[in-house]
């Protein structure tokens, strides 16, 4: 950026005043705030969160520094919840991601169970083969999810991205109805708690720029 386009001195330190009073105000409405989905707590966080960055892009152009700050995007952050109040009952929805590393230690430790359930049931053992399809099948099969997660480096697995959302309803669905397409009707206005996790969150390594600080609207 040249020198002619870059912000003033003064329009820097009017940013950081916005950021100041912003902040204020911010704390005053979840000082004052009536329940998890108060508006004026959600409006004062959009606030906060504008002028943090306007004074972040003009701290850069004027003096090339930055805050300890990242302001989440739009596509960062869940929206308002609209969901009733008192929820009568509640849908838990999980995605985890994973790699399959060692494909070898997958299709034996697929066909350990299945020759385990030969010896305890009777009768011919599922063969995995080479059938990395089958080993998933007869894993899964065996196994929670949960203890999965646990222990996926026992099967070959290495963990990606996994998030967990707990979301609310006034009743419980009728039975069979979303069987067929089960994440369809996911609204994100509707979840309760969110659990992510993901390497992007990892602290950076020491000699890497220092770690920068995400907002949270919770």
């Amino acid at each position: 950026m040249s020198d002619a386009a870059q912000p003033t001195a003064a329009e820097v330190r009017a940013a950081a005043e916005a950021v100041k009073t912003a902040l204020d105000h911010h704390l005053a409405a979840v000082e004052r705030r009536t329940g998890d989905d108060d508006v004026a707590v959600y409006d004062a966080f959009n606030a906060l969160a504008a002028a943090a960055e306007f004074y972040d892009e003009l701290l850069y152009d004027r003096y090339d520094e930055v805050t300890p700050f990242e302001i989440p995007g739009a596509e960062d952050s869940l929206p308002p919840y609209t969901g009733p109040e008192e929820p009568n009952a509640l849908s838990v929805l999980i995605r985890r991601d994973y790699a399959v590393v060692e494909p070898p230690r997958l299709l034996a430790q697929a066909q350990r169970i299945a020759d385990l359930d030969q010896d305890e049931r009777g009768g011919s053992a599922a063969v995995v083969g080479s059938s990395v399809h089958a080993a998933l099948g007869v894993l899964f099969g065996e196994y929670e999810p949960d203890e999965i997660a646990s222990r996926h480096t026992e099967f070959g697995l290495e963990e990606g991205d996994s998030t967990l959302w707990v979301t609310a309803a006034e009743d419980l669905p009728e039975a069979g109805e979303w069987l067929g397409a089960p994440f369809d009707d996911a609204d994100p206005q509707l979840v309760v708690c969110r659990f992510d996790v993901s390497a992007v969150f990892d602290e950076d390594e020491p000699d890497e720029e220092p770690a920068r600080l995400a907002a949270d609207s919770s």
